[in-house]
């Protein structure tokens, strides 16, 4: 069918602004007086570059060339500042949509290719409830009239009368859902909705019809011809007569690209803000965050360790997982571990997202750990997007978001953002892992520096430690025991000042010539004589730093099981003694004697107490009893109150319980414990 010519006159009485457009570099050949009313004369026969140069006018010849290019209408929103004859100013809002316009045959005007602009001013829109209840018959007709001027607005335009029929006043719906257009209310209407938008437009719609002459506005999920779903506003305004609603008047109209690029935007603002996160757990986390609940139900991330020789299998382990309100509670993060399958190996080995749909919570065995299959199964997911997350050219993680509750599976356009926004997250990523890393090495390290506590006859021995969580920092923290040559046995408990590798290493020389110092002495040697001459040994070997210290020296005496211990301390928490029965003690002197590296000078003191059977002897660093901002001693009172109620747990079971139930993890750990065995009737002790 040929173009019908098009005469720009029929448009001089219109009441909405037009403008028209001919020719490959849009040379306007027309404006209404309604356009010059609003933006004044403009040269005609003039390209829309040179016509139109105020700000963000660009926007306005892309679209032109778009529409041009492809044949499709579009629309832009804009606003804009007018001039008021009283020489003020007014700031409006304006719909500009543009569409094909066929054939320009005008007298003196370029042949060609035209378009058809329209300029809706928009700002009435806020007040389109009190102007809908002047709509009379006069006012639909006119609408009707123009009804190829409005299918330029690029939106559907309808009309749903009293008895609940409808009408399609611009035709549009069966072209973008692929079914007629619904005659009635109710009839189809919903059928298209996005399963989890339905409840909310239906209520939506009900308050507005119950709530006159309240204006209907909603935004929800329409599917497509093509089986997608976009996403579309729906407003309305009712035509009241006699108090009561005759009609409804209303348009859809496509968002999907405006909202996407809006939540593109505000999703890898959030991604690119994962910055605060001290561990790499919290950092995926927060990661996995920003994806729901506006692009999926629920996302876990598993961190990915590397094969153990080359084609060697994936092995995973869920360090974080997020889920949308009134899904079921998620399982807790255990960090369990399993091995990918074939699916999520090919999706890390390919670097590229992978789905897999299913019927309602019938999640294919083996594609993902079993309690995650379970969860899925109770909250009825109907797919899983597996997504490799990359940094520095590795694949160091793969996401897993799901659809739940019978919803559909994910688009291509939702499955590329999702992949986007944890790509985005790169630079704190990185920086997390690789404080994990070297907090990881430095715990290894420290550990090295901690040996297993000795066998001792007629006596049990444990010892516990436990890193803080402070990012990469390694602590001074240390205990000690060994046996000394005429069968005494030593322990010792340190603490030197500060978080890094100095203090580390500090720690690490100090512990070696304690141990030296107390190996080396004669019987008579006491724990204070070690202490000074450790002392002085530091600050005459450039080794000193402030650091506090326990050291005990353990003898048996006979063979009732008893033993004794002698013991100094230099600056460090007092230990706990704990008996079989009644309140635990401190082991604390009046006098306290000072921390190492104050002054080796001065002299220190030699305590001694019994131990019988079954007491437990602790010696403990700060980070077991210290909370900032609180007294020292309530903390310790908490350790005697705990050590007292689990005093007849294994000495071993003790010290993990103490160590566990500590709240504040920023510090580190170190605890030590001793408890004479009872001795064995008929046995030689």
């Amino acid at each position: 069918m040929p173009d019908t010519p098009l005469t720009p006159e029929v448009f001089d009485r219109a009441i909405v602004a037009i403008a028209l457009t001919a020719g490959d570099d849009h040379r306007l050949v027309y404006v209404n007086d309604a356009f010059r009313d609003l933006f004044g004369d403009r040269p005609l026969g003039v390209p829309a570059r040179e016509v139109f140069t105020e700000p963000g006018a660009e926007r306005f010849v892309a679209t032109l060339d778009a529409v041009l290019a492809d044949g499709t209408a579009r629309q832009v929103t804009a606003p804009r500042t007018l001039s008021c004859p009283d020489g003020g100013t007014a700031h409006r809002h304006f719909v500009y949509s543009s569409s094909p316009a066929g054939t320009l045959h005008a007298p003196g005007t370029p042949h060609g290719p035209a378009i058809l602009t329209t300029a809706v001013d928009t700002t009435a829109e806020l007040h389109s409830a009190l102007e809908a209840e002047r709509l009379s018959v006069e006012r639909l007709q006119t609408l009707r009239r123009y009804e190829a001027l409005m299918a330029a607005a690029a939106q559907m335009v309808w009309l749903v009368h009293a008895d609940g029929t409808a009408d399609e006043l611009v035709p549009g719906w069966e072209a973008f859902t692929g079914r007629p257009f619904p005659g009635a209310v109710g009839t189809g209407w919903l059928d298209v909705v996005h399963p989890q938008d339905r409840d909310q437009l239906a209520t939506r719609w009900a308050d507005a019809v119950r709530d006159l002459p309240t204006t209907f506005e909603h935004v929800f999920r329409v599917r497509g011809k093509d089986g997608g779903y976009r996403h579309v506003r729906a407003r309305a305004v009712p035509i009241v007569r006699n108090g009561g609603p005759a009609e409804w008047i209303g348009t859809t109209t496509d968002i999907e690209d405006q909202w996407r690029n809006r939540l593109r935007e505000r999703l890898l603002a959030r991604a690119g803000a994962v910055t605060e996160a001290e561990r790499a757990e919290d950092a995926f986390a927060a990661l996995a965050a920003t994806l729901v609940p506006d692009l999926t139900d629920v996302c876990a991330v598993f961190v990915l360790r590397e094969p153990d020789a080359a084609g060697g299998a994936v092995v995973a382990t869920r360090v974080a997982s997020v889920a949308r309100p009134g899904l079921p509670p998620l399982p807790p993060i255990n960090r369990q571990t399993f091995t990918l399958g074939e699916r999520a190996g090919k999706a890390v080995s390919d670097r590229t997202p992978t789905t897999l749909e299913f019927a309602d919570g019938n999640v294919p065995g083996g594609s993902i750990p079993e309690v995650s299959a379970r969860w899925l199964k109770a909250a009825r997911a109907t797919s899983v997007t597996l997504l490799p997350i990359v940094v520095d050219g590795a694949v160091v993680a793969l996401a897993a978001t799901a659809d739940c509750e019978g919803a559909p599976p994910p688009g291509p356009a939702d499955i590329e953002l999702q992949h986007e926004v944890l790509q985005r997250a790169q630079a704190p990523l990185r920086q997390a892992l690789a404080l994990q890393r070297a907090r990881h090495s430095a715990v290894v390290l420290q550990r090295a520096m901690l040996t297993t506590p000795p066998r001792v006859g007629g006596a049990d021995l444990a010892a516990r430690y436990r890193p803080g969580n402070r990012n990469a920092e390694v602590g001074g923290d240390w205990y000690d025991a060994f046996t000394l040559p005429d069968g005494a046995l030593a322990m010792t408990i340190g603490d030197v000042a500060g978080h890094d590798l100095a203090a580390a290493t500090t720690m690490g020389q100090l512990r070696a010539m304690l141990r030296s110092i107390a190996y080396i002495r004669p019987h008579g040697h006491t724990p204070a004589d070690t202490l000074r001459e450790l002392d002085t040994a530091a600050e005459g070997l450039g080794v000193g730093s402030f650091a506090t210290a326990v050291h005990a020296r353990l003898t048996r005496h006979g063979a009732d099981g008893y033993w004794e211990v002698e013991w100094s301390n230099a600056g460090h928490p007092p230990p706990v003694l704990v008996p079989v029965t009644g309140p635990p003690r401190l082991l604390a002197a009046e006098d306290a004697d000072v921390p190492l590296s104050v002054d080796p000078r001065r002299p220190r003191v030699t305590h001694r107490d019994p131990i019988g059977p079954g007491e437990t002897l602790l010696l403990y660093t700060d980070g077991l009893v210290e909370v900032p901002g609180e007294h020292l001693g309530r903390g310790i009172d908490r350790l005697c109150e705990a050590a007292a109620e689990a005093r007849h747990r294994p000495l071993a079971d003790l010290c993990e319980h103490l160590a566990s139930g500590v709240v504040d993890l920023r510090d580190d750990i170190a605890l030590i414990a001793f408890r004479p065995t009872p001795p064995t009737p008929g046995r030689p002790s």
